[in-house]
């Protein structure tokens, strides 16, 4: 790995992990992933903005003794998750003198996950600011983007953000600043629908403050640095803010073919009434991807068949992925077939609370579809249409 400077007396330190493919043994890396960490000389004091996941440790250390550092005073931690701060004890014991900076709840947390005596914490709040001599970094508390105890860094005179998880991105890149706006505008809309999207509330209202910061570059904890900051704030506000696209999302499983012909069928006559539409096949699917498509889907259909009593166990786990991650969805339904009974349609809607949507009339049959099924899909695509066309947060304009 290689020491990267982004202006005078502030570095990139961090690690690039080209081959990690799983993140929380959940989230799928399709282009691996970085772990930023940034050095910043001061006139008097020498600060580290993070560290990285313990399995780089190694390759961290290295960089530390590349960029010719023998003293850290403060190592601020905006975000106590072990890819953020995983390698903070070994960095305490190579650095006795060096004081962690972190919000209360942070204080807390790294004691549990890393066991991070409190003697060696210094607990700071919004308005805060730590003095290194010529530069100063201002704290920031963020919470619930995405850990309640998340800050962010903010150096004036240098006009740079270190945003932690806030504007990152899954992306390993040798380029040290966002040059691929296509591939980089889905790692970040990825990004943000597979962690930030269940507290859009809170992100909306710090979007605000972080207007008044005057920024040239923003340096998040994963991925490329930004030195166009209002490119992804742009993104961001649209992804935050209440309006949906005129699509619709169908997730869905068929295990004989009706319910995959339900799709088929639903998907053409939505088509026909110029209403964009996304059939998701779920078996082996790349979740990360149906999260994308949830940021800003209008309707979702949930299409599945019924096994034994209730909801085929991909479709559950997929309501329970979709309620977990919040989407600002208007509108949801559910389609499919069963064989002799089951109370599938009850069951996921249950399941998905947190979806905030007026539940339009599912369209449930027994055994394959026919004409009287294409029919019901009929009224089932326009209602979809009418509720579109007459809702004003449903737009094309995105």
């Amino acid at each position: 790995m290689v020491v990267r400077k982004i202006k005078e007396r502030i570095f990139s330190i961090g690690t690039i992990d080209w081959d990690r493919r799983l993140f929380d043994s959940l989230i799928p890396l399709p282009d691996g992933t970085s772990y930023n960490s940034y050095l910043i000389r001061g006139s008097e004091k020498t600060a580290l903005i993070d560290t990285v996941d313990p399995s780089s440790e190694e390759e961290f250390i290295t960089n530390i003794v590349r960029a010719g550092c023998d003293r850290i005073d403060a190592i601020i931690i905006n975000h106590a998750e072990q890819d953020h701060a995983g390698s903070l004890p070994i960095l305490l014991e190579l650095f006795p003198g060096a004081k962690v900076y972190c919000t209360e709840k942070c204080k807390d947390l790294i004691n549990h996950l890393l066991d991070v005596p409190a003697g060696r914490v210094q607990v700071v709040k919004t308005g805060d600011v730590l003095h290194l001599g010529d530069i100063t970094l201002e704290f920031y508390e963020y919470p619930w983007v995405h850990w309640p105890e998340t800050m962010v860094t903010y150096s004036p005179e240098e006009k740079i953000l270190f945003s932690c998880d806030l504007f990152g991105s899954h992306f390993a890149t040798s380029s040290l600043y966002m040059n691929e706006p296509c591939k980089i505008e889905i790692a970040a809309k990825r990004y943000y629908a597979e962690i930030m999207m269940p507290f859009r509330g809170s992100i909306k209202k710090h979007l605000e403050s972080i207007s008044n910061m005057d920024i040239q570059i923003i340096a998040p904890s994963h991925g490329p640095l930004y030195h166009d900051p209002e490119w992804i704030i742009d993104k961001y506000r649209q992804w935050t803010d209440d309006t949906v696209r005129n699509n619709v999302l169908i997730p869905y499983v068929s295990m004989h073919g009706s319910t995959e012909r339900m799709v088929r069928t639903l998907t053409e006559l939505l088509m026909e009434r110029n209403i964009g539409v996304k059939p998701f096949h779920l078996t082996d699917a790349d979740t990360g991807l149906l999260a994308m498509e949830l940021v800003d889907a209008a309707t979702v259909i949930l299409a599945t068949p019924t096994v034994l009593f209730g909801p085929h166990p991909v479709m559950v786990n997929t309501a329970y992925l979709a309620n977990l991650v919040k989407p600002k969805t208007r509108y949801v339904s559910v389609i499919g077939s069963y064989g002799w009974g089951g109370k599938t349609i009850d069951a996921l809607t249950s399941m998905i609370p947190h979806i905030k949507a007026e539940l339009i009339p599912p369209v449930y049959i027994q055994g394959a579809p026919d004409e009287k099924t294409r029919d019901e899909l009929k009224r089932l695509a326009d209602t979809i249409a009418e509720k579109h066309a007459s809702d004003p947060l449903v737009t094309d304009n995105y």
